[in-house]
């Protein structure tokens, strides 16, 4: 046997008294099940809003910024909580606060199903962030301590990435459906099954764990994580909207400098939120950028192409969740495919062509017309497909090299921070891509001979203002404010799509070029085959958690 191959993981390390790690049987199979469900809810509820906001904006008439916050708040508050709820799980359990959560956000999903203003709904996507932050630590570090063998580990991580795009492509069939039947807060009411099954099932398949050592958790970084991404948030959004003013220039500058605070500290305290030595590896870090790249570009497509399919097209929601359906799953048998091409090319080769084939599909969102339905479902179909295959394909190596690059003693870190790189992503998708596509509307939208003032004004706020305003006139009038509506937000969206597509190329030639010098099969990079659990027993993580 050779100590070559033994460390790149092609031959599994032996683990204590020189015995091989333990294969998985049917119940480590069974808990990955259940380990992936609150994977797949994330998903769920990042994707099946977007189809509700044409209804929410008519039920509930917020204004754009409203409904940016009612988008993106749940991501961004779950972004900056995932690191601190990673080290409350090594405390009180990770099984343990993964059943909490699961609580918590069933009641919070009650709350934004039946609100009854903009403000409330923010408030309760807030909450559905905090209980969300709850849930996603555990699942990737259990599975690391459920799955001992490194190709068995490989596999359920693949199964696991795929998760995600199969709650995308769930959310919008069983969203459209709801939509078309129910009022429009019944897409948050599809979380409660999945929350029933969790809490019944966790506690009888998934093994306790924590940390036996976790260290002092400390309050300030705690705050300074919150305070460093709200300010940041609010400045890009309204820098995007309403261009350089001096209180959000103020704000984005306030939470960047908060950042560096936060970042200084973590690098002077004995027990750090979060572990910054883990990004002095190229392979981690560039693992990391291209996971926030993956959500950001999936996330950010499904907010403007769900409009653009129902108020442009004039496509039912059920039908618009079909249209997207064949590259979400796309997206899931690429995970799938990523193992099989990951024991032949290289992980720069993986990762950059991935990234290239998404850009591709953004390339392709700016042949979209606001007058052929026909030629602009085929568009979207074609330009989805390709950013959901080529995000499918990197997700499963990146998740792969962020566990396999991180040491074996901070695999809950690394596994946090993988997590909150997802959660970004989606947040800063339709924060960015969301405010730019607004501007751009906004910019667009040129004044219709016949329309009152009034009118004018709340068709300026959003797509589903327009469409509201133009019900209300009716005739000739309301006619022209829609059509020309449809052109401004399918010219805004041609602009933010070509933007997307340099962003994501951006990130392929990062990866390619920091990754180059990393030769071999892409999957061959782990430190130690089965490192943490084989240097490790899994009796030594067991708890009553």
């Amino acid at each position: 046997m050779s100590f070559g191959k033994a460390r790149r993981g092609l031959i599994p390390t032996l683990g204590p008294r020189g015995a091989a790690p333990a294969l998985a049987g049917p119940r480590e199979w069974a808990a990955l099940a259940v380990l992936v469900l609150p994977v797949v809810l994330i998903s769920v509820d990042m994707t099946v809003l977007g189809f509700a906001v044409p209804q929410l904006s008519e039920e509930l008439r917020p204004s754009a910024g409203q409904l940016l916050w009612i988008i993106d708040i749940y991501g961004f508050i779950l972004a900056g909580l995932l690191i601190t709820m990673g080290s409350l799980g090594d405390r009180v359990g990770r099984r343990r606060l993964l059943l909490v959560g699961s609580a918590a956000f069933g009641g919070a999903s009650l709350l934004a199903a039946f609100a009854p203003t903009p403000e409330v709904l923010v408030v309760a996507r807030a909450l559905l962030g905090v209980a969300g932050a709850s849930l996603m630590p555990s699942t990737l570090s259990l599975l690391r301590n459920t799955f001992l063998d490194a190709r068995q580990r490989l596999l359920a991580i693949a199964i696991w990435a795929s998760g995600f795009s199969a709650g995308a492509a769930l959310g919008p069939i069983l969203g459209g459906w709801l939509l078309e039947h129910f009022f429009w807060g019944s897409v948050f009411l599809i979380n409660l099954p999945v929350m029933a099954l969790i809490l019944v099932f966790v506690p009888i398949l998934v093994r306790g764990s924590r940390d036996p050592r976790p260290g002092r958790m400390d309050l300030p970084s705690v705050a300074l994580s919150m305070a460093t991404m709200l300010p940041a948030v609010y400045g890009i959004k309204k820098l995007a909207t309403e261009g350089i003013t001096v209180v959000p220039a103020v704000s984005l500058v306030f939470g960047l400098v908060l950042g560096a605070v936060f970042v200084r500290r973590q690098l002077v305290l004995k027990d750090p939120l979060i572990d910054v030595d883990l990004f002095r590896s190229r392979v981690f870090s560039v693992a990391v950028v291209t996971n926030l790249m993956i959500v950001f570009s999936l996330v950010a497509s499904l907010f403007f192409l769900t409009q653009y399919l129902q108020l442009v097209l004039g496509v039912s929601p059920m039908r618009a969740g079909y249209v997207l359906l064949p590259g979400l799953v796309l997206s899931v048998l690429a995970s799938f495919v990523a193992v099989r091409a990951a024991r032949r090319l290289s992980l720069a080769t993986v990762i950059g062509s991935a990234l290239v084939v998404t850009a591709a599909g953004f390339a392709v969102l700016v042949l979209t017309s606001e007058h052929d339905t026909a030629t602009g479902v085929a568009v979207v179909a074609l330009g989805f497909g390709l950013i959901a295959t080529g995000a499918g394909f990197a997700e499963t190596l990146t998740n792969g090299a962020i566990m396999s690059a991180a040491p074996p003693q901070r695999a809950g870190a690394a596994s946090a921070i993988s997590e909150t790189a997802y959660e970004l992503g989606g947040a800063l998708g339709v924060a960015v891509l969301g405010s730019v596509l607004t501007g751009f509307y906004q910019s667009g939208l040129t004044r219709v001979e016949g329309v009152p003032a009034p009118s004018m004004e709340q068709a300026g706020q959003t797509l589903g203002g327009a469409a509201n305003a133009a019900a209300g006139l009716g005739g000739t009038a309301g006619a022209d404010l829609l059509d020309a509506a449809r052109t401004a937000f399918t010219g805004g969206m041609h602009v933010t799509s070509v933007i997307a597509a340099l962003i994501v190329l951006a990130a392929a030639v990062q990866a390619w070029v920091l990754l180059r010098r990393e030769t071999g099969p892409a999957m061959t990079g782990q430190r130690d085959g089965t490192d943490a659990s084989a240097a490790e027993p899994r009796e030594q993580e067991r708890s009553r958690g």
